[in-house]
């Protein structure tokens, strides 16, 4: 049986494009292997800062360098962004961009039978680009335009599984320009899954014995807007929405428990948070996910991100008013993006200070060919030395933020989903689950992937992850006392 292997980079609809593939390839009847023993390597790039760049093609040649008879295939952003250079590597086989990212699996097949030059409809251009192999030079072709027809992969039905709590992809691409950001070029304009189709997901992964399903998407909060009005009760015509789509999960299907990945602030509307209120904390978990990027209001408008400080801390309230203290509350913060002074740092500092962040993903600026930071960059660039320090600064206060956070919930319970135990943590009697409010816990004992328990909260380890004793499982947890 061939086998296969995908590599993820990048963010979580990044991973659900991933993913999507595997279940395409298993399905088609090829078996997952590790790199080194695989007879085709997928590389399921990102692109969104010059490091995740180079770790693919860290990967890309370490892959090469151990299995050299192994067919390359590297598609996501990075490969749309820059499918030459990629193609230009030892051992890649194909590049299909996500413009093409539909027709990946029917590519790959293609590589693991040892030829995919056939592969591409008649009406898209492959366009060849000259790689040297072992063999010396060949043709490997780049599946890639401007169009992205071929873009929107619907995931093969979920269910748990490898994945105790997958991601649905329910939008693709973004309409947003800011300054810094190149996924308009590797993803195209916004682009939505019809409602019809992430009900029938919604209800085949309860239906299958899951639990818990996050919904995912470049740009989340802009689901629907590209899709046709409808008319409501009164005959009014209005635009599908985010907060109705997830309404009518609530209404129309079993799904215990739901959890949205990030939204921009602005798309936190009345009508999202109010779900927050009313559904936080038994189907909808209480987490959001705001990126930040700065908390000053001159860099934000260099970013040309449409909130403000002021706009991003009302928006915080209102849905630690909606959700209580219970929340967790995650951003993305961006270093040194270009003209960044030392006051609008501080300003940046003064934020996260005084917002309960639970935890923080912090990134120094970093600029992308095409893009109007890539130009602001080589006019007004902050000194390399200067970003570490500001990076440095902002580890120590995210660290800080976070143990406030986690330490609130010692002695309390907590809802919490299990996940597949890896092996080290089970040799020592213990469970890997996640709380409904998104901190990893620790559970006492050994329970199976994808329960739903209570679990009582007992202290923390030293790297931050919480401990806990299962308190309602369905009959003993192995290597524990029943209750």
């Amino acid at each position: 049986m061939p086998g296969f292997h995908v590599e993820h980079f990048g963010c979580r609809a990044a991973r659900a494009d991933g993913e999507a593939v595997s279940h395409r390839l298993r399905a088609a009847g090829l078996a997952e292997q590790v790199p080194s023993a695989a007879d085709v390597v997928v590389v399921n790039t990102c692109s969104v800062t010059a490091e995740a760049d180079r770790a693919a093609r860290a990967f890309i040649r370490r892959a090469h360098r151990l299995n050299p008879e192994a067919r390359i295939v590297v598609t996501g952003c990075y490969a749309q962004r820059a499918p030459a250079e990629l193609a230009g590597l030892a051992g890649v086989a194909a590049v299909v961009g996500n413009s093409h990212k539909a027709l990946a699996p029917e590519i790959i097949l293609g590589a693991v039978r040892g030829g995919v030059g056939a592969i591409a409809p008649p009406e898209l251009v492959s366009v060849q680009a000259l790689v040297t192999g072992n063999g010396g030079p060949r043709q490997a072709p780049i599946w890639v335009d401007d169009r992205f027809a071929h873009s929107f992969m619907e995931e093969s039905q979920l269910a748990p599984g490898a994945q105790t709590r997958p991601n649905l992809k329910i939008q693709e691409g973004c309409g947003n320009r800011c300054t810094f950001c190149v996924i308009p070029q590797t993803r195209g304009s916004s682009r939505s899954l019809p409602a019809e189709a992430v009900m029938r997901q919604v209800e085949g992964f309860a239906a299958a014995g899951g639990n818990e399903l996050v919904l995912s998407g470049i740009n989340l909060g802009r689901w629907g807007w590209d899709l046709p009005f409808s008319a409501d009760g009164s005959n009014r015509r209005q635009r599908p929405t985010l907060a109705a789509l997830v309404r009518r999960i609530f209404d129309e299907t079993a799904l215990p428990r739901l959890r949205l990945s990030s939204i921009e602030p602005m798309d936190w509307n009345a009508e999202l948070i109010g779900l927050m209120g009313e559904f936080g904390g038994t189907r909808l978990a209480r987490h959001a996910h705001l990126p930040l990027q700065s908390g000053s209001d001159a860099v934000l408008r260099r970013m040309h991100r449409r909130y403000r400080p002021w706009h991003y801390a009302e928006k915080v309230q209102a849905l630690l008013k909606a959700a209580g203290e219970e929340l967790t509350l995650g951003a993305d913060v961006m270093v040194g993006f270009p003209g960044e002074t030392d006051a609008e740092f501080e300003e940046t500092a003064a934020l996260i200070r005084a917002l309960p962040f639970g935890y923080l993903h912090l990134f120094p600026f970093s600029p992308r060919p095409g893009t109007p930071g890539w130009s602001l960059h080589a006019e007004r660039p902050v000194r390399a030395a200067v970003v570490d320090e500001r990076m440095k600064l902002l580890r120590t206060l995210a660290a800080q933020k976070s143990e406030t956070h986690r330490k609130r919930f010692v002695g309390r319970d907590l809802e919490v989903v299990t996940l597949h135990t890896p092996a080290e943590l089970a040799a020592r009697g213990k469970t890997a689950a996640l709380s409904e409010n998104f901190l990893p816990i620790e559970i006492a004992g050994q329970l199976p992937a994808n329960r739903l328990v209570r679990v009582r909260v007992t202290g923390e380890t030293s790297a931050g992850t919480l401990l806990g004793a299962a308190e309602n499982a369905d009959g003993p947890v192995s290597g524990s006392s029943p209750s």
